[in-house]
C-alpha cells in the first residue's frame, strides 16, 4: 500500500445525511479507514451538533480500539427551518417533523453553505459525501481534492431505480407489475404501488437526477456492500460507467468487536442468553418510517399468537400494547423501546429470524450475521431491496402477500393472523426458514471473508486509500488533476 508522506496523514472528511441509518455506516467506514491504514489515514465525521451523540454511539459499538479512537468529530450548524424545534436535526428523532428535516437536508440553498464553509475551513485531503449532498463534489473540485460518494444503498436497488426511471410513463394502474429492464439474474417484477414516489410520479429531474450526476462526476463511488452478495450488479455498475471508480467496501459494520469490548451489556442481550438456539424472531423496523397504531396492535397480537419467542425493538412514542398483552406474553417476549444494539442482537445464537423493513443497512447486517429474514418493507427503495432477499439471494420470505404501497395513506393493515402464520411457519423446525437459514449462513461466511485481510472488501478499501494517497501525492507534485468535478 502507498503511504502518506511522513508526518502528514491523509485527512479524510466524511459528511453523512441527517439520519441515523446513514450516520452509523459513515462512522463505521471512518473506523475501517483508520483500521486499514492507521499510519496513513486520519478520518473525521462531520455532523450537526444534535447528531454528535449518534456518531459517539456508533464509535462505542466498535469498542475501545485504536481505530475507533482515531476517528474525530467535526460539527457544522443545521440550517434554520421554520417549524422545526431546536435539536430536531435527525429523521429518526424528529418524529412528525421528519419531513422538514429531509426537505432541509436536500435543499442545496439551505444545507450547502454550512457544509462548504466546513470543507473550506478544514481543507481535507479527501471528502466522502453522502449521495444526498451531490454538491460537495463541486466544492472539493474547487479545492483540488478528490470527492468520493459513499452509498449505504447497494447496487441492486440503485441500478433497479436507475433502469426503471428511464422506462416508466404515466400510464398503468398502481397494481400493474413492471419489470426491471436489462437486469442480470432472475426477472425482477414489482407493482407500481411499491415503487419509490419519484418513479411513480416520474419526478426524475426533481430529486434523483442531480444525485446520479454527482456520483458520475465524483472521483469514485464507495458502496456498503460486498462483491459476493451482489456480484452481477456490482459488475454492471462498473461496466456501464455509472461511476469513474467503484469500491465495494462492506459490510462496514464488520468485524465485530470481541465480547466484552464494549461498555456494559444491554438487558436484551442477557434476555437472549436465556433463550434456545435459533428460537427468537427479532423485530425491528428501522429508525425512520412510521407505523400506524392499528398496525402496531395487529403486530403485537400476531407475535403473541405465533407462540414463538420474540425481541421487538419499538420506536413509537405514546403507543401501548393491548390491555393484558404483556402479562399474556410473559417471559416469551421482550419489548424494547428506543435504541438497541442491533449488530450484537443479530449475531446472538438465539436469533432465528429477523422481521425487517428491508432497510439497506439492516439487510446487510442480517446477511453478515447469517440470519434469514421475514420481509415487511415500508418506504422508498425497501420494496426493491426485498426482491434481493427473496428472489435473488433467497434468504427470506414475505410476511404479507396482500396489497402494499410506499405511500403511508395507501397502507393496508396486515392482520394479526397473517403475522402469526408467517412467524410460526418460518421458525418451525423443518419449516420454510431452515433452507433460508442455510443460505444466509453461507452468505455470512463470505461477508466475513470479504472484510478479512485479502478479501474483496478489504482489498477495495485498501485500493481506495491508495488511490486517494496517490491523488494527494500527484497534486503535491503538480503532476495530476482531480477528476471529480466539471468545474
Amino acid at each position: 500500500m502507498a503511504s502518506a508522506e511522513h508526518g502528514k496523514k491523509l485527512r479524510v472528511l466524511l459528511i453523512p445525511f441527517f439520519a441515523t441509518s446513514h450516520i452509523g455506516p459513515h462512522t463505521d467506514l471512518a473506523v475501517r479507514l483508520a483500521a486499514a491504514s492507521p499510519d496513513a489515514v486520519e478520518p473525521t465525521v462531520a455532523v450537526t451538533p444534535a447528531n454528535v451523540a449518534v456518531v459517539q454511539a456508533a464509535l462505542e459499538r466498535h469498542g475501545a480500539s485504536a481505530a475507533s479512537s482515531a476517528v474525530k468529530i467535526a460539527t457544522y450548524p443545521f440550517p434554520d427551518v421554520d417549524g422545526l424545534p431546536p435539536g430536531a436535526e435527525n429523521l429518526t428523532t424528529a418524529a412528525g417533523d421528519a419531513w422538514r428535516v429531509d426537505a432541509a437536508a436536500i435543499d442545496e440553498a439551505l444545507t450547502r453553505p454550512a457544509q462548504e464553509a466546513l470543507i473550506r475551513e478544514r481543507s481535507p485531503d479527501a471528502v466522502f459525501t453522502d449521495v444526498h449532498f451531490f454538491w460537495n463534489h463541486i466544492v472539493a473540485g474547487e479545492l483540488g481534492v478528490p470527492c468520493v460518494t459513499f452509498s449505504v444503498i447497494g447496487p441492486f436497488s440503485s441500478l433497479a431505480m436507475r433502469r426503471l426511471g428511464g422506462t416508466l410513463d404515466g400510464s398503468g394502474s398502481d397494481q400493474q407489475e413492471v419489470v426491471v429492464p436489462g437486469f442480470p439474474g432472475p426477472e425482477i417484477r414489482i407493482p407500481r404501488a411499491e415503487l419509490p414516489e419519484f418513479l411513480r410520479c416520474q419526478q426524475k429531474h426533481d430529486r434523483f437526477n442531480p444525485r446520479i450526476q454527482g456520483i458520475a462526476r465524483c472521483f469514485g463511488l464507495a458502496v456498503n456492500t460486498f462483491l459476493e452478495m451482489e456480484h452481477q450488479y456490482c459488475e454492471l455498475y462498473g461496466r456501464h460507467g455509472y461511476a469513474k471508480r467503484c469500491y465495494f467496501v462492506g459490510p462496514v459494520s464488520l468485524p465485530l468487536p470481541p465480547p466484552g469490548a464494549t461498555a456494559g451489556q444491554s438487558p436484551c442481550i442477557s434476555w437472549l442468553g436465556s433463550m434456545p438456539r435459533c428460537s427468537v424472531v427479532y423485530v425491528c423496523f428501522g429508525t425512520y418510517a412510521s407505523i400506524s397504531d392499528d398496525q402496531l396492535r395487529e403486530l403485537a397480537l400476531g407475535l403473541e399468537a405465533s407462540g414463538k419467542p420474540f425481541l421487538w425493538v419499538l420506536r413509537a412514542d405514546g403507543w401501548a400494547p393491548p390491555a393484558g398483552w404483556e402479562e399474556r406474553v410473559g417471559k416469551r417476549g421482550m419489548l424494547v423501546r428506543g435504541w438497541a444494539p442491533q449488530t450484537e442482537i443479530l449475531s446472538h445464537s438465539s436469533i432465528g429470524a429477523f422481521l425487517t423493513h428491508c432497510g439497506s443497512s439492516s439487510l446487510l447486517e442480517a446477511a453478515a450475521a447469517g440470519v434469514p429474514m421475514l420481509t415487511w418493507p415500508l418506504v422508498f427503495d425497501q420494496f426493491i431491496e426485498e426482491r434481493l432477499v427473496t428472489d435473488v439471494l433467497k434468504i427470506g420470505e414475505r410476511v404479507w402477500s396482500g396489497p402494499r404501497s410506499t405511500r403511508y395513506e395507501e397502507k393496508v393493515t396486515v392482520p394479526a393472523e397473517a403475522v402469526a402464520r408467517a412467524v410460526a411457519r418460518f421458525l418451525e423446525p423443518g419449516g420454510t426458514g431452515e433452507a433460508a437459514r442455510v443460505r444466509a449462513r453461507e452468505l455470512a461466511v463470505k461477508a466475513h471473508a470479504a472484510v478479512a485481510e485479502g478479501g474483496s472488501s478489504h482489498s477495495d478499501l485498501c485500493r481506495l486509500i491508495n488511490d486517494l494517497i496517490k491523488a494527494k501525492e500527484d497534486a503535491a507534485a503538480g503532476g495530476g488533476t482531480v477528476d471529480n468535478s466539471d468545474v
